[in-house]
């Protein structure tokens, strides 16, 4: 009999690439990781693993069996789903993962909404980017998060997550006041263009706003000048209004902006979901923060339930 441990193992090794990185994500060590892959091997009666130089892959059986894997943990998924929906009342830890922007502008006004119709739910927050989210469901260091994805920058199936579409948005370029305001309709590169030689502000590298901005300019017919990183949309204007470069900033963001900024909106869109590992939506902690969230962004929070 196989061992959905070492199934899920198998999984993590397929997905992270080295054995190193299983061990630092499922906080184990790599010894550990390996003598269980090769207790696996010796049930399955197979080989899995071959050596790549300093690499472990996979070999085809190894492939399928993780194919089987995924099934096999997301029938788990919905079986804990169903049991915890068997008990009476939404109670317990629920760990939500969030992109700097959803933190202050969704999960806030949502953990008001669960603690007003689910006392018993017990929200931790942590601050994640979406480009690790998948890592962290399937790690079980988040039992749900906001994820969203951009135009450029477009998510990677990922059969292990399942998703809800939450809000889309457009994107808005801005600028210090005193900048060239772009028309009506106009694209992409007439947007952007001018300011090909312009200071930037775009968010970390290795996150998916950086990789946007970066995207975006280059469709535009230019490579950014980047001078500023950071995540926070609100230091973005911030900079943006003391003419400290461009940058990129969702229809959200640009509420309670500073004066002293000119926006732009352009033909580009960020789509902002709700995540969770796959067969876990039917999970009563779950559904209640997606409806939670929903009810943020469609400005009925706070309403009585039905």
């Amino acid at each position: 009999m196989l061992d959905v441990r070492r199934l899920h193992l198998l999984r993590e090794l397929d997905r992270r690439g080295t054995i190193a990185a299983v061990a630092e994500a499922l906080t184990f060590t790599a010894s550990a990781v390996s003598q269980q892959l090769g207790v696996l091997e010796r049930e399955a009666g197979v080989p899995l693993l071959e050596r790549s130089g300093r690499r472990v892959v996979l070999t085809p059986a190894g492939r399928t069996l993780v194919t089987h894997a995924d099934a096999v943990l997301e029938r788990l998924e919905l079986a804990v789903s169903e049991l915890a929906s068997a008990r009476e009342g939404v109670g317990g830890p629920l760990r939500i993962g969030t992109f700097p922007s959803g933190g202050h502008t969704i999960v806030a006004a949502a953990l008001a909404e669960l603690a007003r119709r689910h006392p018993a739910l017990e929200p931790m927050v942590r601050e994640i980017d979406s480009a690790r989210v998948s890592d962290g469901l399937r790690a079980g260091e988040l039992d749900v998060a906001l994820v969203h994805d951009y135009d450029f920058v477009p998510a990677s199936p990922d059969v292990t997550v399942d998703e809800i579409p939450l809000v889309d948005e457009p994107m808005y370029l801005v600028t210090h006041a005193g900048a060239p305001a772009g028309g009506r309709g106009a694209t992409l590169a007439e947007l952007l263009g001018p300011y090909a030689e312009a200071p930037w502000i775009t968010a970390r590298d290795g996150t998916t706003g950086h990789a946007m901005a970066v995207r975006a300019c280059q469709a535009a017919g230019f490579q950014p000048r980047i001078r500023h990183q950071v995540n926070d949309f609100r230091t973005v204007l911030a900079l943006a209004a003391t003419g400290q470069g461009a940058g990129f900033v969702p229809e959200t963001a640009t509420t309670h902006g500073p004066s002293g900024v000119l926006l732009t909106e352009l033909p580009l869109f960020r789509r902002s979901k709700v995540a969770f590992r796959a067969g876990g939506g039917s999970h009563p902690a779950i559904a209640a923060f997606v409806t939670a969230a929903r009810a943020v962004v469609g400005g009925t929070a706070g309403e009585p339930q039905e």
